[in-house]
């Protein structure tokens, strides 16, 4: 049993299907937005 945790932030960078599911595959715990960049509707088409 795993028992620490990695946290990504999701970024612009990570605008696919695939590529979260890459980082779910690599071994992410825990995905976070950081809501101090962008706007409502580049957040909300994720």
């Amino acid at each position: 049993m795993r028992r620490s945790k990695i946290v990504c932030t999701l970024g612009p960078a990570v605008d696919s299907h695939e590529q979260l599911v890459a980082l779910i595959e690599a071994g992410m715990s825990v995905a976070r937005f950081n809501f101090s960049h962008g706007t409502h509707e580049e957040h909300q088409g994720r």
